[in-house]
């Protein structure tokens, strides 16, 4: 059935999905209405919420605005109110004709076995008391003896690089599971969907958590979300530290320990890189009140660059502010934010292009030459080392290139 055949009328009944209707933030006039399942979710005047719970109760919708006028003393056209609705995809059905799905389906969530009730414990006081007590011990260990504190040296701890490679990046990628997990298990114990995938932000390869269902959560419970991954890192790095200054470890496992320790902490700068929409930029866009700091910030740097070379464009082509339409305060720190991104960015892939592009093709290039001299009679080991490599650092490559591709296939598609 068609969304055409399906009308609205003065006795229609309407059927919606399930959707979350909490009020705003900020606006008490105003709530949030959406479909955690699609992730799609709007801001709307207070009264649609008395609406959507009436037509939830199976009322036509001629009786629904009738109530709505008496009780609030406003006119408000329902019938239109649901096409509105329909085409955010919330009505299920009209007059018992089923609407289409979207263009896109809802896509699952991932670990949907585990429920609000089975990891509401993890955020529980108890245990927030027990990572802070790690968290401490391990910092005051630290302070008495400084020696325990990472070093560059310690990434290295076989005499092989290319094993050394591999191990650490074995464990980084179990560190990053456990991180995109926590993120998932703070968003499932706050009633949300979540899904875990690759992306990429610049050049880089990442895990992420699809989280876009907890606008539906307060803000004040949405940095539970965004935190959870650092503070798994954290108190992992912390009980690392523990053991080595306390356990008696052989040196082979004081060693990997280490080297496990130092692969943690490098990740948690990543964080601070607010323009990539790292964990830390969620928490900043909530603190700022924004919708979407970066989608906004990204355009308003388009138009500053389209601004910029105004003068050598067709006369006739206007260049509007996007920022235009936000409130005084989204405006202002879009503004700043676009900068940061600007800035950031900029610097990022210029580090990457003189620094990190040639030290990965420097490397396997040394790697492609060692496994070639390992099969004309040269040392079988360093051809063994220079495989691993060759095996770790071309697979994340290989994944980067298939991640990218996969993710902006609109890119490269040949506009009809």
């Amino acid at each position: 059935m068609t969304t055409q055949a399906a009308e609205v009328g003065a006795g229609s009944v309407v059927r919606l999905h399930p959707l979350v209707v909490r009020p705003d933030d900020d606006d008490p006039e105003a709530i949030i209405v959406g479909r955690p399942d699609l992730g799609e979710f709007a801001e709307l005047p207070a009264v649609c919420g008395e609406v959507i719970r009436l037509l939830g109760e199976g009322r036509p919708v001629a009786e629904v605005e009738a109530a709505v006028a008496a009780e609030h003393d406003v006119e408000l056209d329902v019938a239109d109110f649901v096409e509105s609705l329909a085409d955010l995809d919330f009505v299920a059905e009209i007059d018992g004709l089923p609407l289409p799905g979207p263009a896109s389906a809802p896509v699952a969530g991932h670990f949907e076995g585990i429920t609000e009730r089975h990891v509401r414990w993890v955020f529980a006081r108890p245990m927030k008391l027990l990572w802070l007590a790690v968290v401490v011990a391990a910092a005051l260990t630290v302070l008495v003896r400084p020696g325990l504190f990472p070093r560059h040296q310690d990434f290295f701890w076989s005499g092989y690089t290319g094993l050394s490679v591999l191990v650490n990046t074995a464990f980084f990628s179990v560190v990053a599971s456990v991180h995109e997990m926590m993120h998932l298990i703070a968003a499932r114990s706050l009633g949300a969907p979540a899904r875990i995938g690759f992306g990429t932000r610049l050049h880089y390869l990442v895990v992420q958590t699809d989280v876009s269902a907890i606008w539906g959560v307060p803000r004040r419970h949405r940095y539970r979300v965004y935190l959870a991954g650092m503070a798994s890192d954290v108190l992992l790095i912390a009980t690392m530290l523990l053991a080595v200054a306390y356990l008696p470890l052989p040196d082979p496992a004081e060693a990997l320990l280490r080297a496990f320790i130092l692969t943690t902490l490098l990740c948690l700068p990543l964080q601070a890189q607010i323009y990539m929409r790292t964990d830390l930029y969620f928490v900043l866009r909530d603190l700022l009140r924004c919708k979407d700091l970066f989608g906004d910030g990204l355009r308003y740097v388009r138009y500053l660059l389209a601004r910029a070379v105004a003068p050598l464009r067709r006369p006739g082509s206007p260049v509007t502010d996007p920022t235009g339409d936000l409130a005084t305060h989204e405006r202002r720190a879009v503004r700043i934010y676009a900068v940061a991104l600007a800035l950031g960015s900029t610097v990022t892939l210029t580090v990457f292009a003189l620094y990190g592009a040639p030290i990965i093709v420097s490397g396997l290039t040394s790697a492609l030459t060692a496994l070639w001299a390992g099969f004309h009679g040269g040392p079988a080991l360093a051809a063994v080392d220079a495989a691993l490599l060759i095996l770790v650092e071309g697979g994340i490559q290989v994944m980067f290139l298939v991640t990218f591709f996969r993710t902006r296939r609109h890119w490269f598609r040949r506009s009809e």
